[in-house]
């Protein structure tokens, strides 16, 4: 299917599949920032702010904790701020800063976490503080002050003192009268605690409106999979290993341009899933233990629950989280057979298994040339993987290994500047 430059998808649904994959990393925290975002609107709403701040503020409600995934195993919000919790927000706004489309939430996302403290949160270190970052900063300790176990509508009482006793000397109090204007609503806490997705958010953000392009689209998800990868050092050059030897075997595929993009979106994408795993499992040195390679097993399906609602990504979806699956049937998380794994699925999967052995990892060196063609034959005659995309790598073999050094070096260079 030609594509050019002509619309591929839209911000909403990325939006929704990145906010969807950060509540894996830790179910006790579930719809946190969906619900800062939906606060910060209806915050936003009582100031009477124009649209296009609505819309920054949104969206940058959405991502605001992204950072916090690279720095630790498990998301953990406490109703204090720690002295070091600005880092998190700080690595968040280094992940967005030089996107084309998202660079301008970057100064958001950095500060969300900046006392007003009577006036001096105007500045930080010589820096302007975005007023909108106040608001989701005003949002977020809501958030994180209702608890979870007691029914929202007998905590909006001490939810209000608890923000007018901070009023000027933590939060902006502009801001904070605008909030006590719409705490009375139950409404607001109701929806807030039953499903505050930004589907709730009304239609004036218009966020569906703001179409991608293929290329737009493959920039945005390079950003995601280092949101993905960079959790550990373990995996932080998989995805991009991943995604240059899938475009390379694509091309050499006779796959059209557009499909060669298709495959490097989901390459950066094909481990989102393992935004639910626990940490320990995903560094473990030793053979995993049944139970863990069952939950390791998972993380497939949450690749393909997270990408398939994605409107442009019905082929993508199927590519990315087939990546485990063999032409033989046993493979995992739906055992399909060859005739239900597209090329595309075939070359993820050989696109996977190559970077995986080849890459230098913390414990190991990655296998050499002859181990790695071994490898990759003995899996092919076994019936796991396409010998014909098999046999295309090794007829390939320095052509598609130095793709992949040359992305996983520009990968650990990144890694290196944002952590």
């Amino acid at each position: 299917m030609p594509y050019g430059n002509q619309y591929f998808s839209n911000l909403n649904d990325l939006l929704v599949c990145i906010t969807k994959a950060i509540d894996l990393v830790n179910p006790n925290v579930t719809d946190h920032h969906q619900q800062v975002a939906y606060l910060s609107y209806n915050i936003a709403d009582a100031l009477r702010l124009p649209l296009e701040q609505k819309r920054s503020l949104v969206i940058a409600a959405l991502l605001h904790d992204v950072g916090a995934i690279a720095l630790q195993d498990r998301l953990d919000f406490n109703e204090e701020e720690h002295t070091n919790i600005n880092e998190h927000a700080f690595l968040g706004a280094r992940l967005f800063s030089d996107s084309p489309i998202l660079s301008n939430i970057a100064p958001i996302i950095k500060f969300h976490h900046i006392p007003w403290n009577n006036g001096e949160g105007k500045h930080y270190e010589g820096e302007s503080v975005p007023l909108l970052a106040h608001i989701i900063h005003l949002a977020d300790r809501i958030a994180v002050h209702i608890n979870r176990d007691a029914f929202i509508l007998s905590q909006t009482n001490s939810i209000k003192e608890y923000i007018k006793s901070r009023k000027n000397s933590v939060f902006f109090p502009e801001f904070v009268d605008a909030f006590l204007q719409i705490c009375d609503k139950e409404a607001l806490w109701l929806d807030f605690d039953y499903q505050p997705m930004i589907s709730n958010i009304p239609n004036d953000l218009s966020l569906e409106a703001i179409k991608l392009t293929l290329d737009e689209v493959v920039s945005l998800t390079k950003i995601f999979s280092q949101i993905i990868d960079f959790r550990s050092p373990f995996t932080a050059m998989h995805s991009a290993g991943v995604a240059a030897v899938a475009i390379k075997l694509a091309e050499l595929s006779g796959l059209s341009e557009d499909e060669c993009k298709m495959m490097n979106i989901a390459g950066n994408l094909h481990d989102i899933g393992k935004l639910a795993i626990p940490k320990e499992i995903l560094e473990k040195q030793d053979k995993l233990e049944p139970w863990e390679f069952d939950i390791i097993r998972a993380h497939t399906f949450y690749t393909y629950r997270l990408l398939k609602p994605v409107k442009g990504f019905e082929s993508i979806a199927q590519w990315a989280a087939y990546h485990h699956e063999k032409l033989n049937g046993r493979g995992y998380p739906f055992h399909l057979k060859a005739n239900s794994l597209s090329l595309g699925a075939r070359i993820m999967a050989v696109a996977d298994i190559f970077a995986a052995i080849s890459e230098d990892r913390p414990y190991r060196k990655g296998m050499p040339r002859e181990r790695a063609v071994t490898v990759l034959q003995g899996m092919a005659a076994n019936g796991g993987i396409s010998p014909e995309i098999c046999a295309l790598l090794i007829d390939n073999y320095e052509s598609v290994s130095q793709a992949r050094r040359e992305s996983a070096q520009k990968s650990a260079d990144n890694y290196s500047k944002i952590i």
